[in-house]
């Protein structure tokens, strides 16, 4: 490709590219936050109704001085399943006979019982205000929680679907930047990291920003650990997204998106600030408009044909990888969300629990770039996603008593998922065109947060049985992995620019294809 070889002579991996990292590692690291804030935000605690006898000073005053807060709490609270008190019921009048030492524990009738009429009381020893507890989301609200969370990321659904198709089709390249840095639709540039990194480093750098993910699960739990008042946490990890688009201006716009959409003077003019940032100063001297225009000639007029959504799904060559890669996209946010936004289900420290999922995923994404570059791109996406997927079927079969080897498990499956995520962020960029690139990893974005939409909504199917969530959160990983099978490998091969690069690539697969191994079916990848 031409733009690999002008790539080369401004540096495909330099000081450039290490700044640029580091830029877009900080606002994934606080974009991660916002993400994972419910978890502590939202988080339930411990909470039961009130009752006049425990929360009414009026009432208190009648009671004979012998009897302490624990007697007062079983006449007024049933015990609820785990024969702790009942967190949504009350007694409609306290039960003095439970107090009988000759009485049992059951001398008491449902009828005697009525929900939470006058409200719940807290327990703030560990949070001091939650939205849980501020809009009393328990009981028979409870359903309100993942909702909540289905909403909240159904925006962010929006931006993917929107800001994904305008950074690619914006005439201006100062509104494609604000369409990249206004949405999650391009998480932080993780696109702009592989355009502007040369083919043989082009793993390595993406794997690095993508730990921005991971430092930003310890990042979280460490801002909550501190911050223990939820409207006051969302300041904290939201404030410092101001500072991230100040300097996103200074980022570079990709020169081969600029060159492919005929800018030339504004690709030359980014081509030449990298040369200079990385010392080339042969390259600043030799690259000329006159000089692109040779370089770039075939993909230019390749180029100009129409390149519009619709050819994700009706091109031979591109829409099996649509529709896969997609699956890919959905799989983690599925099972990743429905996972990773309850974790007060997987155990009782949930700071604790929050920093492992960050110090796993960072071997885990390690371990992944180690792969991908032995192993190949497909064969790394179908390993992480089943290995996560068998994770969680396999914590079906854990007693709910061995806490310490479910959260484990939870743990391994999430650090699978993240390296699922690592690697399909890699490989939807090097399976679709310059062109529509940028349309082809908004499309994933949006698959991952349909998906993360759903996994909370999930969770609702332990009502219907406790194993039921894991098994669904279990299966669609497994499956998805499966089906990655049928993608491409992609290990080496420069980026192409247009979808006639594409089909050029399935066709000199298939000219090489081993006898009995039919070209039909190689070129439909």
């Amino acid at each position: 490709m031409a733009f690999s070889e002008l790539l080369d002579q401004v540096g495909g991996l330099g000081r450039f590219q290490v700044l640029q990292m580091v830029a877009l590692v900080v606002p994934i690291m606080w974009l991660t936050t916002q993400s994972m804030m419910e978890n502590f935000s939202a988080a339930v605690p411990n909470h039961r109704c009130w009752v006049p006898l425990l929360d009414n000073s009026t009432a208190q005053a009648g009671v004979p001085g012998a009897l302490g807060p624990k007697d007062l709490l079983t006449v007024s609270i049933p015990p609820g399943p785990n024969h702790e008190p009942h967190r949504c019921r009350r007694f409609r009048q306290p039960q003095w006979q439970l107090l009988d030492p000759n009485g049992t524990a059951t001398n008491w009738s449902e009828a005697a019982t009525e929900p939470c009429v006058d409200g719940w009381v807290y327990d703030r020893s560990t949070f001091t205000s939650t939205i849980v507890a501020k809009w009393d989301l328990v009981c028979d609200s409870h359903a309100l929680k993942p909702m909540a969370q289905s909403i909240y990321l159904s925006g962010i659904l929006v931006g993917a679907a929107v800001f994904g198709q305008v950074s690619d089709r914006s005439p201006d390249p100062g509104q494609a930047r604000e369409a990249r840095v206004g949405s999650q639709a391009d998480p932080c540039g993780l696109l702009a990291v592989m355009e502007w990194t040369s083919t043989r480093a082009r793993a390595l750098v993406m794997t690095l920003n993508s730990l921005g993910f991971s430092f930003g699960q310890v990042l979280m739990a460490t801002v909550a650990y501190g911050v223990r008042d939820w409207a006051l946490l969302q300041l904290v990890v939201s404030a410092p997204f101001f500072l991230c688009f100040v300097y996103s201006w200074w980022l570079a716009e990709s020169a081969r998106w600029l060159l492919i959409k005929g800018k030339l003077e504004q690709g030359l003019r980014e081509l030449q600030k990298v040369a200079a940032i990385n010392g080339k100063r042969a390259a600043e001297d030799t690259l000329t408009a006159e000089a692109l225009l040779s370089a770039m000639r075939e993909e230019l007029s390749a180029s100009q044909a129409p390149a519009s959504p619709a050819a994700l799904l009706c091109t031979p060559g591109l829409g099996l990888r649509t529709c896969v890669s997609t699956l890919c996209w959905f799989a983690f946010g599925f099972t990743f969300y429905g996972l990773a936004l309850d974790l007060q289900a997987l155990g009782s420290d949930i700071f604790l629990l929050q920093v492992l999922i960050g110090v796993v995923d960072i071997p885990a994404k390690i371990g992944t770039l180690l792969l991908l570059n032995r192993l190949g791109r497909r064969s790394t996406q179908v390993a992480s996603l089943v290995l996560a997927g068998l994770c969680v079927l396999a914590n079906m079969l854990v007693p709910h008593e061995l806490g310490a080897l479910r959260s484990s498990l939870a743990v391994l499956g999430l650090g699978g998922l993240g390296a699922s995520f690592t690697c399909v962020s890699i490989y939807t960029g090097e399976l679709f065109p310059t062109v529509l690139r940028m349309t082809a990893v908004g499309l994933g974005q949006m698959a991952a947060r349909a998906g993360a939409i759903l996994g909370p909504l999930v969770r609702l199917l332990g009502a219907h049985g406790r194993s039921l969530p894991l098994l669904v959160y279990g299966a669609v990983p497994v499956l998805s992995g499966l089906a990655a099978l049928l993608l491409p490998e992609t290990q080496s091969l420069p980026l192409p620019d247009t979808v006639q690069d594409v089909q050029n690539q399935a066709m000199m697969k298939a000219t090489r294809s081993p006898p009995g191994r039919t070209v039909l079916k190689s070129t439909h990848f």
